[in-house]
């Protein structure tokens, strides 16, 4: 079956203000197929399954796309390392099919190949580099089975002290023994994809708001408030569930153990430009991993922890300092000068919703299974969640199966901006990885005031039509929703503060 794409341009993904008018004058005069819940990436997803089946689709957000743990990822596509290292051979697999849609059909603009790194120190276990040398050997079996070609992901292999000092320049030279070399997906960014999944759900007719606040649901309908406090109905024929860590507001029977997943963000040259991810080996934490992983925007991203947090879950979570000083006190073991606290840039925290197992309450939740849960609770809403980011279309896809007898569609339907950009030599490098075959038509909002391709600021990539499209196209409604979510500005709090009197600038003068 051939992927079907959508045309660039196409007004059908345009999530403008006109489109929104439209979209909330339906909200009570129709009765929809399917409500969702949640405008992360499992809901887009299932929102996205859903309209390509043929529903009628609502999907309702209390803030924004992406306001909560999806864009708190580690912005990777991953095959699962970690989890064949734990025994979780169907989750590794389901995450090895799920990157090789990804990379192939469904957002081959948004994920790119990323060479990963194990280095073998002076003081690594023979054990330990055999169990490593295991796994990348299995991923690439997983990876030969899951039809993903060695075109799009090559196979790992050992390499030599010099090659692995050469992608990894920073490392502690005088104690390396060699390296161990495997490949697996770099997604642009965990955002930008929620955000490209929405889209293409409204091109196939989802309805998509944010700002409604679902207050209460059950298998007919929901009640929601919007920003002006009115609270009022929505009927539906069914209603899913993807609130993430907030499952239990809609399901009390669904126990979950929300895990704090924190990462650093440095500048390449702290490490002097790696030009690879480094994975490196927790001692006495057997499965676990530190990684540095390169950006495409100048930065690296150091993580990631994995902790029980208990207690009210806040709507941004705060990152404890405690978190910084592990992660890079676990980098720094393998590096020539380590480094602190002082060096990072900026951080960030993400709580993922892991389903705790009933038999084994209070586990370790590095221990606690990434696979997802699908159910129907008594109140007759289905409620989606656990899983993971590189799994999302396969639990859109479990969840709709529930209400529907289509067959799913979704792994051959690319998202917009899929396919290859214009030519366009003039077109920011920044535009063409982040918008694919839509950059040119981003850059075009810069025909008559040119000063929108200029940087916000010196050093900083982010241009000003990107800031006009976020609001013109992509939904955003406020200023944080375009630096915080469509840019990703607010990673880099001294970024932020430099783009910031530009950008409110041309919020005021173009939108």
């Amino acid at each position: 079956m051939s992927t079907d794409f959508l045309p660039v341009g196409d007004p059908l993904a345009d999530l403008s203000p006109a489109r929104r008018r439209g979209d909330e004058k339906a909200l009570t005069t129709t009765v929809f197929d399917v409500i969702v819940i949640g405008g992360g990436i499992t809901g887009a997803g299932i929102a996205l399954d859903a309209a390509t089946r043929g529903l009628s689709v609502l999907l309702l957000e209390a803030q924004d796309l992406a306001f909560g743990t999806s864009r708190w990822s580690s912005k990777l596509v991953h095959g699962g390392l970690r989890y064949l290292a734990n025994g979780q051979v169907d989750v590794a697999w389901e995450s090895a099919v799920e990157r090789g849609h990804l990379m192939t059909s469904i957002a081959p603009h948004l994920v790119r190949a990323l060479a990963q790194v194990v280095p073998v120190m002076d003081d690594t276990g023979l054990g330990s580099a055999a169990l490593t040398r295991a796994g990348f050997a299995a991923g690439d079996a997983l990876r030969a089975l899951s039809r993903t070609s060695r075109h799009v992901l090559p196979g790992a292999k050992v390499i030599s002290p010099a090659k692995t000092q050469r992608l990894l320049p920073a490392i502690a030279v005088t104690r390396l023994r060699g390296g161990l070399l495997a490949w697996d997906g770099l997604l642009e960014d965990d955002a930008r994809l929620v955000v490209c999944v929405a889209r293409t759900a409204a091109a196939y007719g989802a309805r998509i708001l944010t700002g409604y606040r679902v207050l209460s649901a059950d298998g007919t309908g929901v009640r929601v408030v919007n920003e002006s406090d009115e609270q009022f109905d929505v009927r539906a024929r069914n209603v899913i569930s993807a609130t993430g860590v907030w499952a239990e507001s809609f399901d009390p029977q669904v126990v979950i153990t929300p895990s704090r997943g924190t990462h650093v963000v440095l500048r390449s040259e702290t490490l002097k430009r790696p030009r690879a991810a480094m994975t490196v080996p927790v001692p006495e934490m057997h499965g676990r991993y530190c990684f540095v992983l390169p950006r495409p925007d100048g930065l690296l991203l150091a993580g990631i922890t994995d902790i029980d947090e208990p207690g009210p879950i806040p709507q941004v979570p705060s990152t404890p300092v405690a978190d910084i000083d592990w992660i890079l006190a676990q980098v720094s073991r393998v590096l020539e000068t380590p480094i602190s606290a002082v060096d990072a840039v900026g951080a960030f925290t993400g709580l993922r919703p892991l389903v705790a197992p009933p038999e084994a309450p209070g586990s370790e939740t590095a221990d606690i299974s990434r696979r997802h849960l699908v159910r129907r609770g008594d109140n007759g809403v289905i409620t989606v969640t656990g899983g993971k980011l590189t799994t999302y279309r396969r639990m859109a896809q479990d969840a709709v199966d529930l209400i529907c007898d289509q067959p799913c569609r979704t792994t051959k339907i690319a998202l917009v901006g899929a396919g290859p950009p214009a030519p366009a030599s003039a077109t920011p490098a920044r535009l063409i990885r982040r918008y694919g075959a839509e950059a040119a038509r981003v850059a075009a909002l810069a025909d008559e005031h040119p000063e929108l391709l200029e940087p916000l600021a010196p050093g900083i990539g982010v241009r000003g039509v990107e800031l006009v499209f976020a609001v013109r196209c992509e939904g955003a409604r406020t200023l944080a929703d375009v630096l915080e979510r469509r840019t990703r500005l607010s990673l880099v709090p001294t970024d932020l503060a430099a783009a910031l009197p530009r950008a409110e600038e041309i919020l005021d003068a173009f939108i």
